[in-house]
C-alpha cells in the first residue's frame, strides 16, 4: 500500500481521500503488529479491539508513547535490528527505545526527503548543523538529535558542523561556509535551544552579522528552554533575522517514536500533517476526539513504523487543530498548533 503514498505529493490529498487511504493502511498495520508483537497484541485484547469495526482513523487504538520507555516493543527479530533510536531525556530518566530495521529506516528517510523537498525544492542543499560532529558517533544508536541530523544528511550535501566539542561556536568554520555559499540556498539545522544558546547568543556577543537571506533555518524541540528565558517564537525569529537576515524559517513538530513523519512549518507559520501522517486531538478526561479549535492531548498516526508498533500514539503534548485543507499556503491536510507538554505528564 505504501507505494500509493510515494507516488503522490505530500500535501495533495483532500480530507476524504486521505482518510480513506490512511484508514485502510493503519488497519493493515494494526493487524501486522498484532501478529508480531506480543505486548501490543495484549493491549489490543485488553481494549477489545475488532478490526472489522474500524471505519475511520479515529477508530484505530492508540498506544501511550510512554510505553516505549517501559518495554522493548518490536515487531521484528532482534537479529534484524538495524539501529536503535532513543528519545532525548534528562540524565537518570528513562528514554524511549525504538528498534528499526533496514526497511523502516529506508522508508523514514524517503518520506522525510519528500516532505522537506516540498518546502525547499528537489535539489540537495548544503547544510550547516548547529551541533557537534560527535552527535553521530555511534551509527547503530541514535538520540533524537542524532536521528534528525542523520535523516537530513540524506537530503543534503556538504554537511558542516559549526560547534566545537565544548559547544562553543567555531567562527572560522562558519565564516568559510557562509562565504562558500553566499547568495545560494542552504539549510541551517539545529534544535531550537541550541540555535539560540550556541549560535545566536555567541554572534550577538561578538557583534557579528551575516547575510543568510537564502537560508532555510530548520529547528525543532527545545522551546521549553526558550520559554524559561521568556523568548517567544516571534522574538526568536526577529532576533535571527536581525543577526543573520534569515529568509525562511522551518520549525517542525516530531518525535523519535515516529521518525520521518514530521509536521513542518509552512510560510504562514502553520505545522502541517502530510499524507503519511495525521493528528487527532482528544479530550484529556475521556479521550473522545475533539473538534477543530478545541485544545486537548495530541494523538499522532503514521504509516511508517513497521518494525515496531508506533503507528498510532497518544503523546504527552497538548495541541489544537487550526484548520484542514484551507491553509493560505495551498497545502492540503490538517494544520495544527502545539502548546507543549501537558502539565500532568512526567517532568523532563
Amino acid at each position: 500500500m505504501i507505494e500509493e503514498f510515494y507516488e503522490r505529493n505530500p500535501y495533495e490529498l483532500s480530507s476524504k481521500e486521505k482518510s480513506e487511504l490512511l484508514t485502510k493502511e493503519l488497519t493493515e498495520l494494526t493487524a501486522y503488529h498484532q501478529a508480531r508483537c506480543p505486548a501490543y497484541a495484549d493491549l489490543l485484547q485488553a481494549l477489545g479491539y475488532d478490526g472489522t469495526k474500524v471505519n475511520q482513523v479515529e477508530d484505530i487504538p492508540f498506544f501511550p508513547v510512554r510505553m516505549f520507555k517501559e518495554f522493548d516493543l518490536m515487531s521484528i527479530d532482534k537479529k534484524d535490528i538495524f539501529k536503535t533510536m532513543t528519545s532525548s531525556g534528562t540524565t537518570g530518566q528513562a528514554v524511549s527505545k525504538i528498534y528499526v530495521d533496514k526497511e523502516t529506516a529506508m522508508m523514514q528517510q524517503k518520506v522525510m526527503i519528500k516532505i522537506l523537498s516540498d518546502f525547499w525544492g528537489p535539489k540537495r542543499l548544503p547544510m550547516l548543523v548547529i551541533d557537534i560532529p560527535a552527535v553521530l558517533k555511534d551509527r547503530r544508536s541514535f538520540t533524537a538529535r542524532g536521528a534528525a541530523v542523520m535523516g537530513l544528511q540524506i537530503a543534503s550535501r556538504d554537511t558542516v558542523y559549526c560547534l566545537n566539542d565544548d559547544m562553543s561556536l567555531n567562527r572560522e568554520i562558519l565564516d568559510a561556509f557562509v562565504e562558500k555559499y553566499a547568495g545560494q540556498r542552504f539549510i541551517i539545522f539545529g534544535f531550537t535551544f541550541m540555535v539560540w544558546q550556541h549560535f545566536y547568543k555567541e554572534l550577538l556577543n561578538a557583534g557579528r552579522k551575516y547575510d543568510m537571506s537564502e537560508a532555510f533555518l530548520m529547528t525543532g524541540g527545545g522551546w521549553k528552554t526558550l520559554e524559561k528565558e521568556s523568548v517567544s517564537r516571534e522574538e526568536f525569529k526577529s532576533s535571527l533575522r536581525d543577526i543573520c537576515n534569515i529568509g525562511h524559517f522551518l520549525d517542525h513538530y516530531g518525535m523519535v517514536e515516529q521518525t520521518g513523519c514530521i509536521y513542518a512549518e509552512c510560510e504562514c507559520g502553520h505545522l502541517h500533517a502530510s499524507i503519511y501522517s495525521d493528528v487527532i486531538i482528544r479530550d484529556c478526561e475521556n479521550f473522545h476526539p475533539l473538534n477543530q479549535g478545541e485544545k486537548g492531548v495530541i494523538q499522532v498516526v503514521s504509516i511508517l513504523p513497521k518494525s515496531y508498533p508506533g503507528h498510532s500514539l497518544l503523546t504527552e503534548d497538548e495541541g489544537m487543530i487550526l484548520g484542514e485543507d484551507d491553509c493560505p499556503c495551498g497545502r492540503k491536510g490538517k494544520y495544527i498548533k502545539v502548546f507543549g507538554r501537558m502539565k500532568s505528564a512526567e517532568l523532563r
